[in-house]
């Protein structure tokens, strides 16, 4: 798993030994970030279920200012502190080892873009949602970017976000929310 472009391109970032952490795969990654593009300059980002970091860092890469990794496993904690650590981002880069619930609650920066990978087939998608929007911890015009199996088809609307793009490749969709409040 490598970073694909921007400041980082080429880092390779550590992945665990096991399959705990299932990281988005490169092809996915470029999928994402190709649509999100316009999204990325100067933005502030959340890696929900961060895992490794991958999206996070990818974000910081393209020229995000800010990233907050959130995962509440503490061995997904220290990849992401190695992986922040190899990159040398760890000015632009907020590390929290709490569940998504205790998460939203503690950032207190509206996000520009969130992405959500959470363990597939767990039905977080919906809840996480929910308490992004209770929290109002989206911005005005900001993204959700939720990665999910493809036999796991999520609502055109959650929580008042209509979903903006839906596109698969394999196994995997992403679904894209937009807050549209102005």
């Amino acid at each position: 798993m490598r970073i694909i472009s921007g400041e980082l391109r080429g880092r390779r970032l550590t992945t665990p030994k096991d399959d705990r952490v299932r990281p988005t795969t490169d092809k996915v990654k470029e999928a994402i970030f190709n649509i999100i593009q316009q999204y990325i300059d100067d933005s502030v980002v959340i890696d929900m279920f961060a895992g490794t970091g991958n999206l996070g860092l990818e974000a910081i890469s393209r020229g995000a200012r800010k990233a907050y990794f959130v995962d509440k496993d503490r061995r997904s904690i220290a990849l992401v502190r190695d992986n922040v650590n190899y990159c040398k981002v760890g000015e632009r880069a907020v590390i929290l080892c709490y569940d998504y619930a205790a998460a939203v609650s503690r950032i207190h920066e509206k996000a520009d873009i969130i992405f959500l990978d959470p363990p597939y087939g767990d039905g977080l998608y919906e809840d996480c949602i929910e308490k992004i929007v209770e929290n109002d911890l989206l911005a005005p015009g900001g993204i959700i970017v939720a990665e999910h199996s493809a036999m796991e088809m999520l609502p055109e609307e959650l929580s008042g976000l209509p979903m903006i793009k839906c596109r698969k490749y394999g196994k995997i969709c992403v679904s894209i929310y937009e807050n549209s409040e102005a």
